[in-house]
């Protein structure tokens, strides 16, 4: 594939399949492996964890969140469709809409904090304007978003190389320079409250990648294996995401209650030598950059699925200008506007929307790997009114049943702890409650599917989708 992309939600077909499986790996390495994920590392030490045991609570979730997330990365070269539509044979043409509105508001909501923090990176090392350098990301971002799949995977393989040297140094200078509180590493203080509520908060941040995932493998085509797809995957992301979490702890246990993100980089950076912590801000502003990309990236695939669900959309290059445009749009003006006491808040805002995902990607993998077992018939994902029906209430009953079981673990700041978490002393096991029940109902509620049938169809319709695929594509 050359120049923009055209293709947006729809089926890639065979012949247009490229790409190696590695390109996988430094992907979603880059994508967590940037000063943003550096705050999903501090909810231990803020609440009187100690250093070892929020280590530990780290990669113990990132272990599994991750899981789940590299599952739905092998969908994308088995299916060719990008993650979001594949919700319809779940939740139905329209009913769908559901989980695409979630994801859309969370892909602004990341990249309002993503620009900003970019912003303020590059105010810190190069002067000027914070709200002009917001629009300079925002910018640079849609570019590259515009440009599409195949830019969006080389940017990330390049910054990847980056990143080694760069945060190789800083990350041996903070283990060398640094020097952290008394009882840091004793395994007998702990407690279960913020080792619960670091590890809960590391798995919900990995499973919120899920949203993405599959519209960055279906280019690939479909012999590169399930298996396969699923190591590059995990091992990209888990490696990245622990990486940065670590910092974050690190940084945050040695700088204490003075603890500012870019302030507390800069300093650690010019510990290594003078000017260093800018050299390492400059780039982590390009990570930013590429992972605001993403998002505009994704959030227009996700708007144009749902604008698909009233009036068909022809997959053009207009439509994806419009829509990663808008995309871009809102979260400048969120950025533009957002305030210190609204950041403040934008964590706990950020940690409900990715409650909304945990019986989503419940649904969805129980669909693809046990009741349906890969089998779709891909044409009927886009005809409303196909076999997969308009409202898909077994995957809608099982998803709103698996968040209500939710609500009594969260615990969501000063915002909402229900009475479940105020038991547990505030801890937050919400992921281990909503993931089971909605799998498991809607394995459940899906035994009368006949998927032999289904599968009947898909054979059938493979041939006409292949051709027909070509046949809309603009010239």
């Amino acid at each position: 594939m050359t120049g923009l992309e055209i293709r947006s939600i729809d089926y890639v077909p065979l012949d247009e399949r490229h790409g190696k499986l590695w390109h996988l790996g430094p992907l979603w390495f880059m994508s967590n492996a940037q000063i943003a994920t550096l705050a999903v590392g501090l909810i231990s030490i803020t609440e009187g964890g100690n250093l070892i045991w929020s280590l530990l609570a780290i990669v113990a979730g990132t272990v599994l969140g991750t899981f789940f997330m590299a599952f739905h990365s092998a969908q994308g070269p088995q299916l060719g469709l990008p993650q979001m539509i594949q919700s319809r044979p779940q939740f139905g043409y329209v009913g769908a809409l559901l989980v695409w509105l979630f994801a859309y508001v969370q892909y602004a909501g990341f990249n309002v904090f993503n620009s900003i923090l970019a912003a303020d990176s590059l105010h810190t090392t190069l002067h000027g304007s914070v709200k002009l350098w917001v629009v300079v990301v925002t910018v640079v971002a849609l570019v590259i978003a515009l440009v599409g799949y195949d830019i969006i995977h080389k940017a990330e393989r390049i910054l990847t190389y980056t990143f080694l040297v760069i945060f190789g140094v800083f990350t041996v200078g903070v283990l060398v320079t640094l020097h952290y509180p008394a009882g840091s590493f004793d395994l007998g203080a702990f407690k279960w409250t913020p080792f619960l509520a670091q590890f809960g908060v590391v798995a919900g941040y990995q499973i919120s990648w899920a949203i993405y995932v599959s519209d960055y493998s279906r280019y690939l085509p479909p012999d590169v294996t399930v298996r396969k797809t699923f190591y590059w995957t995990y091992f990209g992301s888990a490696l990245g995401g622990i990486w940065l979490m670590v910092l974050g702890t690190l940084l945050a246990a040695w700088a204490g209650k003075d603890f500012d993100t870019i302030t507390s980089i800069n300093a650690a950076g010019d510990k290594v030598f003078s000017g260093f912590g800018a050299i390492v801000l400059l780039f982590a502003a390009l990570g930013l950059v590429s992972v605001t990309a993403l998002n505009m990236y994704g959030g227009s695939l996700t708007l144009i699925s749902g604008i698909d669900s009233f009036k068909r959309v022809r997959p053009t290059l207009g439509v994806r200008l419009v829509t990663i445009g808008l995309t871009a749009a809102l979260s400048l003006v969120g950025a533009l506007a957002a305030t210190s006491n609204f950041l403040q808040n934008f964590n706990n805002f950020l940690l409900l929307v990715l409650y909304l995902f945990i019986p989503w990607t419940a649904v969805n993998l129980m669909d693809y790997y046990v009741v349906r077992r890969g089998h779709y018939a891909i044409a009927e994902i886009f005809n409303p009114r196909g076999i997969y029906g308009r409202w898909g209430w077994h995957g809608i009953i099982a998803y709103l049943v698996g968040f209500a079981v939710m609500i009594p673990f969260f615990s969501v700041g000063t915002l909402y702890v229900g009475p479940a978490a105020k038991a547990l002393g505030g801890a937050d096991i919400s992921l281990f409650i909503g993931l089971p029940v909605a799998a498991l109902l809607y394995w459940w509620l899906t035994r009368s599917i006949d998927v032999a049938a289904e599968t009947r169809v898909a054979q059938a319709e493979a041939a006409a989708l292949e051709q027909a695929t070509h046949e809309h594509r603009e010239p």
